[in-house]
Protein backbone atom coordinates (compact mmCIF):
# COMPACT_ATOMS: atom_id res chain seq x y z
CA UNK A 1 0.00 0.00 0.00
CA UNK A 2 1.30 3.38 -0.82
CA UNK A 3 -0.18 5.65 1.94
CA UNK A 4 -1.42 4.83 5.50
CA UNK A 5 -4.70 4.95 5.28
CA UNK A 6 -6.92 7.21 7.78
CA UNK A 7 -10.17 5.89 8.03
CA UNK A 8 -11.72 2.14 7.75
CA UNK A 9 -13.17 3.34 4.65
CA UNK A 10 -9.79 4.27 2.94
CA UNK A 11 -7.83 0.87 4.44
CA UNK A 12 -10.82 -1.06 2.24
CA UNK A 13 -10.53 1.16 -0.76
CA UNK A 14 -6.36 -0.04 -0.32
CA UNK A 15 -6.89 -3.33 -0.16
CA UNK A 16 -9.75 -3.55 -3.09
CA UNK A 17 -7.29 -1.85 -5.41
CA UNK A 18 -4.60 -4.59 -4.38
CA UNK A 19 -4.25 -7.80 -7.00
CA UNK A 20 -4.06 -10.13 -4.05
CA UNK A 21 -7.57 -11.85 -3.45
CA UNK A 22 -6.82 -12.26 0.14
CA UNK A 23 -6.68 -8.35 0.26
CA UNK A 24 -9.81 -8.03 -1.48
CA UNK A 25 -11.16 -10.69 0.88
CA UNK A 26 -10.08 -8.90 4.00
CA UNK A 27 -11.80 -5.41 2.54
CA UNK A 28 -14.68 -7.42 2.37
CA UNK A 29 -14.43 -8.58 5.53
CA UNK A 30 -14.22 -5.09 6.77
CA UNK A 31 -17.43 -4.09 5.19
CA UNK A 32 -19.18 -6.66 6.83
CA UNK A 33 -17.85 -5.81 10.31
CA UNK A 34 -19.36 -2.52 9.70
CA UNK A 35 -22.51 -3.26 9.00
CA UNK A 36 -22.76 -5.01 12.16
CA UNK A 37 -20.92 -2.91 14.24
CA UNK A 38 -21.68 0.38 13.16
CA UNK A 39 -18.91 2.42 11.09
CA UNK A 40 -19.02 4.11 14.34
CA UNK A 41 -17.75 1.05 16.29
CA UNK A 42 -14.48 -0.05 13.68
CA UNK A 43 -11.67 2.59 13.45
CA UNK A 44 -7.90 2.69 12.37
CA UNK A 45 -5.83 1.60 14.97
CA UNK A 46 -3.28 4.50 16.23
CA UNK A 47 -1.01 3.67 18.93
CA UNK A 48 -1.07 7.38 20.03
CA UNK A 49 -4.64 7.04 20.76
CA UNK A 50 -5.12 3.41 21.95
CA UNK A 51 -1.80 2.51 23.23
CA UNK A 52 -2.41 4.11 26.83
CA UNK A 53 -4.70 1.54 27.77
CA UNK A 54 -2.46 -1.61 28.56
CA UNK A 55 -3.07 -5.21 30.04
CA UNK A 56 -3.47 -5.45 33.24
CA UNK A 57 0.53 -6.71 34.10
CA UNK A 58 3.70 -6.88 32.12
CA UNK A 59 3.87 -10.29 31.90
CA UNK A 60 0.41 -10.38 29.78
CA UNK A 61 2.05 -7.70 27.98
CA UNK A 62 4.93 -9.98 27.04
CA UNK A 63 2.45 -12.24 25.95
CA UNK A 64 1.58 -10.16 23.05
CA UNK A 65 4.17 -10.25 20.26
CA UNK A 66 5.54 -7.19 17.64
CA UNK A 67 3.31 -6.77 14.53
CA UNK A 68 4.96 -7.82 11.72
CA UNK A 69 5.82 -5.92 8.62
CA UNK A 70 2.66 -5.83 6.61
CA UNK A 71 0.39 -6.34 9.65
CA UNK A 72 -2.95 -5.01 9.20
CA UNK A 73 -4.38 -3.26 12.54
CA UNK A 74 -7.92 -1.59 13.05
CA UNK A 75 -9.96 -2.02 16.14
CA UNK A 76 -13.43 -2.89 17.23
CA UNK A 77 -15.80 -1.43 19.91
CA UNK A 78 -18.32 -3.98 21.14
CA UNK A 79 -20.86 -3.09 23.09
CA UNK A 80 -21.82 -6.00 26.64
CA UNK A 81 -24.89 -5.79 28.28
CA UNK A 82 -25.90 -8.24 30.92
CA UNK A 83 -29.25 -9.39 31.75
CA UNK A 84 -28.82 -8.44 35.65
CA UNK A 85 -28.15 -4.96 34.22
CA UNK A 86 -31.05 -3.70 33.82
CA UNK A 87 -30.43 -2.91 30.17
CA UNK A 88 -27.35 -0.84 30.46
CA UNK A 89 -24.25 -1.45 28.32
CA UNK A 90 -20.76 -1.41 28.08
CA UNK A 91 -18.04 -0.53 25.73
CA UNK A 92 -15.23 -2.72 25.26
CA UNK A 93 -12.86 -2.12 22.91
CA UNK A 94 -10.91 -5.01 21.10
CA UNK A 95 -7.27 -4.54 18.72
CA UNK A 96 -7.61 -7.29 15.74
CA UNK A 97 -4.34 -7.97 14.18
CA UNK A 98 -3.62 -9.37 10.57
CA UNK A 99 -0.65 -11.15 9.79
CA UNK A 100 0.46 -10.35 6.25
CA UNK A 101 -0.40 -14.41 5.62
CA UNK A 102 -4.02 -13.75 6.85
CA UNK A 103 -6.35 -15.45 6.03
CA UNK A 104 -4.51 -18.06 4.10
CA UNK A 105 -1.76 -19.92 6.72
CA UNK A 106 -1.80 -17.94 9.89
CA UNK A 107 -5.14 -16.51 12.02
CA UNK A 108 -5.55 -13.09 13.46
CA UNK A 109 -4.71 -12.04 16.91
CA UNK A 110 -7.33 -10.01 19.03
CA UNK A 111 -6.33 -8.24 22.18
CA UNK A 112 -7.97 -6.40 25.02
CA UNK A 113 -7.67 -2.37 25.14
CA UNK A 114 -9.71 -1.27 27.21
CA UNK A 115 -9.02 -1.30 31.42
CA UNK A 116 -12.53 -1.06 32.30
CA UNK A 117 -15.53 -3.33 31.39
CA UNK A 118 -18.17 -1.19 33.37
CA UNK A 119 -16.57 -0.53 36.92
CA UNK A 120 -14.42 -3.64 36.93
CA UNK A 121 -10.90 -3.62 36.81
CA UNK A 122 -9.89 -5.60 33.57
CA UNK A 123 -7.48 -8.23 34.73
CA UNK A 124 -4.71 -10.67 33.63
CA UNK A 125 -7.17 -14.13 32.75
CA UNK A 126 -9.49 -12.29 30.62
CA UNK A 127 -6.43 -10.31 29.06
CA UNK A 128 -4.95 -13.98 28.19
CA UNK A 129 -8.09 -15.41 27.16
CA UNK A 130 -9.07 -12.74 24.68
CA UNK A 131 -5.36 -13.39 23.14
CA UNK A 132 -5.68 -17.11 23.09
CA UNK A 133 -8.81 -16.99 21.01
CA UNK A 134 -7.82 -18.75 18.33
CA UNK A 135 -5.30 -21.03 19.94
CA UNK A 136 -6.95 -22.31 23.00
CA UNK A 137 -8.77 -25.59 22.81
CA UNK A 138 -12.91 -24.82 23.08
CA UNK A 139 -12.46 -21.27 21.74
CA UNK A 140 -12.68 -20.65 17.81
CA UNK A 141 -11.43 -22.70 15.45
CA UNK A 142 -9.25 -21.22 13.12
CA UNK A 143 -9.52 -22.73 9.06
CA UNK A 144 -6.96 -21.94 6.82
CA UNK A 145 -8.22 -19.53 4.07
CA UNK A 146 -11.23 -18.83 6.25
CA UNK A 147 -12.26 -15.12 7.31
CA UNK A 148 -12.66 -15.17 10.93
CA UNK A 149 -12.25 -12.11 12.95
CA UNK A 150 -16.22 -11.86 13.33
CA UNK A 151 -16.55 -15.56 15.16
CA UNK A 152 -13.93 -14.43 16.90
CA UNK A 153 -15.06 -10.91 18.50
CA UNK A 154 -18.64 -12.70 18.91
CA UNK A 155 -16.62 -14.97 20.98
CA UNK A 156 -14.90 -12.51 22.65
CA UNK A 157 -18.04 -10.58 23.86
CA UNK A 158 -19.53 -13.79 24.83
CA UNK A 159 -15.97 -14.34 27.21
CA UNK A 160 -16.54 -10.40 28.80
CA UNK A 161 -20.30 -10.71 29.26
CA UNK A 162 -19.80 -13.80 31.45
CA UNK A 163 -16.94 -12.17 33.35
CA UNK A 164 -18.90 -8.94 33.95
CA UNK A 165 -21.71 -10.99 35.11
CA UNK A 166 -20.03 -13.04 37.56
CA UNK A 167 -18.34 -10.03 39.22
CA UNK A 168 -22.03 -8.62 39.29
CA UNK A 169 -23.16 -11.74 41.12
CA UNK A 170 -20.44 -11.49 43.00
CA UNK A 171 -20.98 -7.82 44.48
CA UNK A 172 -24.44 -8.68 44.51
CA UNK A 173 -24.15 -11.54 46.91
CA UNK A 174 -22.34 -9.11 49.04
CA UNK A 175 -24.50 -6.91 49.58
CA UNK A 176 -27.32 -9.28 50.05
CA UNK A 177 -24.48 -11.13 52.93
CA UNK A 178 -24.16 -7.69 54.23
CA UNK A 179 -28.02 -6.85 54.75
CA UNK A 180 -28.59 -10.13 56.24
CA UNK A 181 -26.13 -9.13 59.08
CA UNK A 182 -27.17 -5.91 59.21
CA UNK A 183 -30.88 -6.38 59.89
CA UNK A 184 -31.05 -10.08 60.93
CA UNK A 185 -34.42 -10.24 59.52
CA UNK A 186 -33.95 -13.46 57.63
CA UNK A 187 -33.51 -16.25 60.43
CA UNK A 188 -33.69 -15.13 64.55
CA UNK A 189 -31.70 -16.32 66.54
CA UNK A 190 -33.86 -17.56 69.47
CA UNK A 191 -35.80 -19.75 67.15
CA UNK A 192 -38.74 -17.57 66.73
CA UNK A 193 -41.17 -18.26 64.09
CA UNK A 194 -40.16 -17.36 60.45
CA UNK A 195 -42.80 -17.07 57.32
CA UNK A 196 -41.68 -18.73 54.46
CA UNK A 197 -40.53 -16.55 51.60
CA UNK A 198 -42.74 -17.21 49.09
CA UNK A 199 -45.03 -20.59 50.14
CA UNK A 200 -46.70 -18.91 53.26
CA UNK A 201 -45.74 -21.50 55.45
CA UNK A 202 -44.31 -21.20 58.85
CA UNK A 203 -41.28 -22.23 60.09
CA UNK A 204 -39.27 -22.31 63.32
CA UNK A 205 -36.45 -20.88 62.66
CA UNK A 206 -32.77 -22.39 63.49
CA UNK A 207 -30.75 -21.04 66.82
CA UNK A 208 -27.14 -19.65 65.28
CA UNK A 209 -24.81 -21.76 67.67
CA UNK A 210 -21.94 -19.67 69.39
CA UNK A 211 -19.20 -21.98 68.34
CA UNK A 212 -18.65 -23.76 64.88
CA UNK A 213 -19.90 -27.37 64.92
CA UNK A 214 -17.15 -29.51 64.05
CA UNK A 215 -16.83 -31.33 60.31
CA UNK A 216 -16.65 -35.04 60.14
CA UNK A 217 -13.27 -36.14 59.27
CA UNK A 218 -12.67 -36.30 55.43
CA UNK A 219 -15.54 -34.06 54.13
CA UNK A 220 -14.90 -31.50 51.84
CA UNK A 221 -17.60 -29.41 50.62
CA UNK A 222 -17.94 -28.20 47.09
CA UNK A 223 -19.06 -24.79 46.75
CA UNK A 224 -20.57 -23.64 42.93
CA UNK A 225 -20.52 -19.69 42.08
CA UNK A 226 -23.76 -18.09 42.95
CA UNK A 227 -27.18 -17.45 40.62
CA UNK A 228 -29.00 -14.30 41.15
CA UNK A 229 -32.23 -13.48 40.38
CA UNK A 230 -34.11 -10.10 41.39
CA UNK A 231 -31.64 -10.09 44.33
CA UNK A 232 -32.28 -13.79 45.50
CA UNK A 233 -29.38 -15.48 45.35
CA UNK A 234 -28.90 -19.15 45.52
CA UNK A 235 -25.45 -21.07 46.45
CA UNK A 236 -25.40 -24.59 45.83
CA UNK A 237 -23.05 -26.86 48.01
CA UNK A 238 -22.13 -30.51 47.41
CA UNK A 239 -20.09 -33.28 49.44
CA UNK A 240 -19.21 -37.11 49.46
CA UNK A 241 -20.53 -38.74 52.49
CA UNK A 242 -20.04 -42.58 53.65
CA UNK A 243 -22.61 -42.74 56.23
CA UNK A 244 -25.99 -41.37 56.86
CA UNK A 245 -24.82 -40.29 60.61
CA UNK A 246 -22.56 -37.50 58.72
CA UNK A 247 -25.31 -35.48 56.86
CA UNK A 248 -26.86 -33.80 60.26
CA UNK A 249 -23.38 -33.10 61.50
CA UNK A 250 -22.36 -31.71 57.96
CA UNK A 251 -25.61 -29.82 58.49
CA UNK A 252 -24.92 -28.30 61.88
CA UNK A 253 -21.54 -27.24 60.74
CA UNK A 254 -22.66 -25.35 57.69
CA UNK A 255 -25.96 -24.02 60.05
CA UNK A 256 -22.46 -22.53 62.27
CA UNK A 257 -21.57 -19.98 59.80
CA UNK A 258 -23.78 -16.81 60.74
CA UNK A 259 -23.70 -16.34 57.08
CA UNK A 260 -25.38 -18.77 55.67
CA UNK A 261 -27.40 -19.30 58.78
CA UNK A 262 -29.46 -15.79 58.57
CA UNK A 263 -30.60 -16.83 54.64
CA UNK A 264 -34.20 -17.42 54.53
CA UNK A 265 -33.56 -20.77 53.21
CA UNK A 266 -30.05 -22.09 54.86
CA UNK A 267 -29.80 -25.86 54.22
CA UNK A 268 -32.16 -26.94 51.39
CA UNK A 269 -30.79 -30.47 50.99
CA UNK A 270 -30.88 -33.91 49.84
CA UNK A 271 -29.27 -36.78 50.13
CA UNK A 272 -28.24 -40.48 48.92
CA UNK A 273 -25.94 -42.99 50.50
CA UNK A 274 -25.52 -46.18 50.06
CA UNK A 275 -24.61 -48.69 52.94
CA UNK A 276 -23.92 -52.45 51.98
CA UNK A 277 -26.70 -53.44 49.72
CA UNK A 278 -29.04 -50.66 51.45
CA UNK A 279 -29.62 -47.30 49.41
CA UNK A 280 -30.32 -44.97 52.20
CA UNK A 281 -32.27 -41.50 51.48
CA UNK A 282 -33.90 -38.04 52.51
CA UNK A 283 -34.51 -34.55 51.96
CA UNK A 284 -35.26 -31.26 53.41
CA UNK A 285 -37.05 -28.34 52.25
CA UNK A 286 -35.87 -26.06 54.73
CA UNK A 287 -39.32 -24.17 54.58
CA UNK A 288 -38.76 -23.94 51.38
CA UNK A 289 -41.98 -26.10 50.57
CA UNK A 290 -41.63 -29.02 47.69
CA UNK A 291 -37.87 -28.14 47.51
CA UNK A 292 -35.89 -30.63 49.17
CA UNK A 293 -37.69 -33.45 47.39
CA UNK A 294 -36.93 -31.79 43.78
CA UNK A 295 -33.00 -32.17 45.21
CA UNK A 296 -34.17 -35.71 45.92
CA UNK A 297 -35.55 -35.83 42.49
CA UNK A 298 -32.48 -34.61 40.77
CA UNK A 299 -30.13 -36.82 42.09
CA UNK A 300 -31.97 -40.41 41.48
CA UNK A 301 -32.81 -38.49 37.90
CA UNK A 302 -28.96 -38.33 37.71
CA UNK A 303 -27.94 -41.65 39.52
CA UNK A 304 -25.53 -40.14 42.35
CA UNK A 305 -24.41 -42.17 45.02
CA UNK A 306 -23.11 -41.07 48.35
CA UNK A 307 -23.57 -37.06 47.69
CA UNK A 308 -25.47 -34.62 50.17
CA UNK A 309 -26.22 -31.60 48.39
CA UNK A 310 -27.25 -28.18 50.09
CA UNK A 311 -28.77 -25.11 48.42
CA UNK A 312 -28.73 -22.13 50.64
CA UNK A 313 -31.25 -19.19 49.53
CA UNK A 314 -31.09 -15.51 50.40
CA UNK A 315 -34.25 -13.94 49.74
CA UNK A 316 -34.13 -10.39 48.14
CA UNK A 317 -38.17 -9.45 48.66
CA UNK A 318 -39.15 -9.79 45.09
CA UNK A 319 -41.33 -13.69 44.93
CA UNK A 320 -39.55 -15.55 41.55
CA UNK A 321 -42.71 -17.65 41.62
CA UNK A 322 -41.65 -21.26 39.86
CA UNK A 323 -38.30 -19.82 39.09
CA UNK A 324 -36.70 -20.28 42.48
CA UNK A 325 -37.16 -24.31 42.04
CA UNK A 326 -35.45 -23.77 38.70
CA UNK A 327 -32.51 -21.82 40.26
CA UNK A 328 -32.72 -24.28 43.15
CA UNK A 329 -32.02 -27.20 40.97
CA UNK A 330 -29.72 -25.87 38.68
CA UNK A 331 -27.46 -24.70 41.87
CA UNK A 332 -27.06 -28.07 42.80
CA UNK A 333 -26.57 -29.15 39.43
CA UNK A 334 -23.40 -26.86 38.97
CA UNK A 335 -22.14 -28.26 42.58
CA UNK A 336 -22.13 -31.60 41.60
CA UNK A 337 -20.48 -30.65 38.55
CA UNK A 338 -18.09 -28.48 40.20
CA UNK A 339 -17.28 -31.23 42.37
CA UNK A 340 -17.11 -34.34 39.48
CA UNK A 341 -20.01 -35.89 41.17
CA UNK A 342 -21.66 -36.33 37.82
CA UNK A 343 -18.31 -37.87 36.67
CA UNK A 344 -19.35 -41.99 36.93
CA UNK A 345 -17.36 -44.09 36.17
CA UNK A 346 -18.05 -48.13 36.69
CA UNK A 347 -16.64 -49.52 39.99
CA UNK A 348 -15.55 -52.89 38.70
CA UNK A 349 -15.87 -54.41 42.22
CA UNK A 350 -19.75 -54.00 42.81
CA UNK A 351 -20.89 -53.17 39.38
CA UNK A 352 -21.96 -49.66 40.38
CA UNK A 353 -21.77 -46.09 39.40
CA UNK A 354 -19.92 -43.90 41.83
CA UNK A 355 -18.88 -40.41 41.51
CA UNK A 356 -15.60 -39.20 42.38
CA UNK A 357 -14.60 -35.62 43.68
CA UNK A 358 -11.96 -33.13 41.93
CA UNK A 359 -10.85 -29.51 42.02
CA UNK A 360 -12.46 -26.84 43.07
CA UNK A 361 -13.07 -28.08 46.29
CA UNK A 362 -13.40 -25.51 49.51
CA UNK A 363 -12.70 -26.96 52.60
CA UNK A 364 -14.37 -26.35 55.33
Amino acid sequence: MTSTPETVDDLIAQLSADADPARESIASELGVLQSIYGEEAVKIWRPSRSGSQSPPDRSVQAASPRAEPGTIRYEVTLSIETPDDEGSSHPVTILVSLPPTYPSSAPPQLQLLSRYIGPYGVDAPLFGTVLRTYISRGAVEWTPGAECVFDGLEWVKERCTEWLGERMSEKKVSELLRGDERHGNEVGEHGNPQQDTESGNTRVARTVPDAPAEMPPGITIIEAEPIVDRKSAFVGRACRITDPSQVPLILAHLMSDRKIARAAHPIINAWRCRVGNVLHQDNDDDGETAAGGRLAHLLQILEVENVLVIVTRYFGGIHLGPDRFKHINQAARNALELGGFLDVPEDTHSGRRQGKGRGGAVKR
